[in-house]
């Protein structure tokens, strides 16, 4: 190998090694600022409104009658995350979680 291409070689590793230094650093922040996100709250205006509950299997069929069993933001439509977090976000709460067990009406199924 010549001297040039040597040198080439190790700028290129050192360039690719930095960007993926960057990018991991980006998404630790994002994980991280996730995470920090607050719940938000059953008396929440926005929640309020929408019939939101952070306990599904405490919703007030007689007040909600489009609830049905088994609907929790876990497996709704508009969760941001996975059913397997205790929370995660949704586009209604902007900025807050909600509990994957929770529920309010806008509720629609995945998939």
């Amino acid at each position: 190998m010549s001297m040039t291409s040597s040198i080439t070689s190790h700028i290129t590793n050192r360039r690719v090694f930095m960007l993926q230094a960057v990018a991991g650093t980006g998404a630790l922040a994002l994980a991280t600022a996730a995470q920090a996100q607050a719940m938000v709250s059953e008396t929440d205006p926005a929640a309020s409104g929408l019939g939101y509950k952070a306990d599904a299997t405490k919703v007030d069929k007689a007040k909600q009658p489009k609830y049905a069993a088994g609907q929790n933001c876990g497996n709704c439509a508009l969760f941001q995350g996975k059913a397997s977090d205790k929370a995660g976000g949704c586009p209604l709460f902007a900025g807050k979680q909600v509990a994957t067990a929770g529920w309010c009406s806008a509720y629609a199924k995945k998939g």
